[in-house]
């Protein structure tokens, strides 16, 4: 094989692909990247078998072939080579030599026959979404999602259709986060668990553009296709928790609040809440007044935030990493908060509109 391309083109479709190696992998073949010659010029590939990542170069081919070459050492060789062309030349003993300005560098790599194929995604469900919008669902909601692996289903984000809205949805059982985007047409039916990993890169990999993204569901795997980009994901299998049943319909205490005023005041808060092992802080809804106080052994805090508030008094605890989590990914300038008792799950939902809730349980430490 021997090819030719722009240094920087070759760097920028590492960056994308090498986000599919595998980081603890069973067999050095999954810490390569596969380049193959193609009618389009390069084409390079990684994958983990969870996930897998193709992507193209503008290349002049001059003899066809492939070979796979470690994945983090070749990324790392072509971001510190000049700007400029990249002569890259394979050997019958798969050796690259990588050519570019002054530079020289030999390479050992490994036969391309040993490379798992990336997964066929079936004909299923296709949706074709704005990139910025679905970056930005995945993106404020991605944090809910449970890093602890005894409920496999839970590390996944559930993406699925009602009528012409797609609702994105991570729960971890101390969170919960939607997010809804509306179409014009009404969407097919939909209802897959996607990796939170294999979900997290891909938003990586989305733009800020309104230009759509395709994704093509079948039965067992996900595909993302961003123009030259393809992303293909091992869907997550069982039945995700029935989350609209946890969602509380009614409340007894509503606040309205300014959503700086309260993320500023909750920082300050977990400053001597984290010095303390439970990592708590408490609420106070009075009339007119949300009072969040924190205590250790080192000192306390106090912050009174002025609220429009309806409903009864409310003392309320809660972990204030899951509080701060929740008003990061809130956009908003005001923000409503609901709440029904000091041991029922509190929403955080929208002053206008219904692009998302989110939901967190409380701490047990006031009598009900």
């Amino acid at each position: 094989m021997r090819i030719q391309c722009q240094s920087n083109e070759m760097s920028a479709a590492l960056s994308i692909v090498t986000r599919a190696l595998s980081a603890r992998a069973v067999s050095p073949i999954y810490e390569g990247v596969l380049l193959t010659t193609c009618a389009e010029g390069l084409r390079l590939t990684c994958t983990d078998l969870a996930i897998g990542i193709e992507t193209y170069v503008d290349a002049q081919v001059q003899q066809e072939g492939g070979i796979v070459l470690p994945g983090r050492l070749f990324t790392e060789i072509v971001r510190k080579l000049p700007e400029g062309m990249i002569d890259l030349s394979v050997d019958d003993r798969n050796v690259a030599t990588i050519r570019c300005a002054g530079s020289r560098m030999n390479l050992a790599g490994m036969d391309t026959d040993e490379f798992p194929a990336l997964a066929e995604v079936e004909d299923g469900c296709e949706l074709k979404v704005s990139q910025k919008a679905l970056r930005d669902m995945v993106q404020r909601t991605s944090f809910a999602i449970a890093t602890d692996e005894t409920r496999i289903i839970l590390t996944g984000c559930l993406l699925e259709t009602e009528g012409n809205e797609l609702y994105v949805v991570a729960l971890d059982g101390f969170q919960l986060a939607l997010r809804k985007l509306a179409f014009e047409e009404e969407l097919p039916k939909l209802s897959a668990v996607v990796p939170g990993k294999a979900l997290g890169e891909l938003a990586k990999i989305l733009e800020d553009s309104a230009n759509p993204v395709s994704l093509r569901f079948g039965k067992s795997h996900l595909l993302a296709d961003i123009g030259r980009t393809r992303v293909v994901a091992r869907l997550l299998e069982g039945e995700f928790i029935r989350y609209r049943q946890i969602l509380p319909q009614e409340w007894q205490t509503r606040v309205r609040v300014s959503k700086a005023a309260l993320a500023e005041a909750v920082d300050r808060a977990a400053l001597m809440a984290r010095e303390n092992k439970n990592n708590l802080i408490k609420i106070h809804v009075g009339e007119g007044e949300l009072l969040i106080t924190s205590n250790a052994e080192l000192g306390d805090v106090r912050e009174e935030i002025a609220v429009a508030s309806e409903g009864r008094d409310l003392d309320i605890a809660f972990n204030v990493r899951y509080i701060g989590d929740i008003l990061r990914a809130i956009e908003d300038d005001d923000v409503y908060i609901r709440f029904n008792s000091n041991v029922s799950p509190c929403l955080f939902c929208p002053v206008e509109g219904e692009n998302y809730l989110y939901l967190a349980l409380p701490v047990r430490v006031f009598s009900a």
